[in-house]
């Protein structure tokens, strides 16, 4: 594994190494600038486009998750809440059974079975977090500029 990490590192260096020799008599500085420079920017639009494509199959992945169907779900999640940097309490509907769980990183642990369903109304359900509904008006306000 460090030998692969130490050949991919060692590309960029070898390529620049691989620039050609100029003679003393020509002035070089010029065409040894843009050439590293041109190599440079190589590099850097090859990782951006590699950053890029990464994040769009996570957005797509992210995008097809979330369009499964619903419909035959047994356990449904409710309601999550961050307690900690790592623990949670979340509710779960288990068919007519809601159960509160207790979640830390090694295990979980029912809470309570509640008797009585809590009902969510299905606006709170569907809310968008303030920093989301921001998100989405400045860029709403961009796609109308030119």
């Amino acid at each position: 594994m460090k030998r692969l990490l130490g050949g991919l590192l060692a590309l960029p260096l070898g390529a620049l190494a691989a620039e050609p020799v100029i003679s003393a008599a020509a002035t070089a500085a010029p065409v040894v600038s843009a050439g590293v420079g041109g190599q440079l920017m190589q590099l850097v639009m090859g990782l951006l486009l590699v950053l890029g494509l990464i994040f769009a199959l996570a957005w797509l992945l992210r995008r097809v998750q979330n369009t499964g169907s619903r419909q035959g779900q047994v356990i449904e999640l409710i309601s999550s809440r961050a307690l900690g940097a790592r623990d949670r309490l979340v509710l779960v509907q288990v068919g007519d059974e809601q159960i509160l769980l207790g979640l830390t990183p090694g295990r979980i642990t029912p809470l309570h079975v509640l008797k009585e369903p809590v009902h969510v109304p299905d606006a709170a359900q569907k809310a968008t977090p303030e920093f989301a509904k921001r998100l989405m008006e400045v860029l709403g306000q961009q796609k109308d500029k030119p």
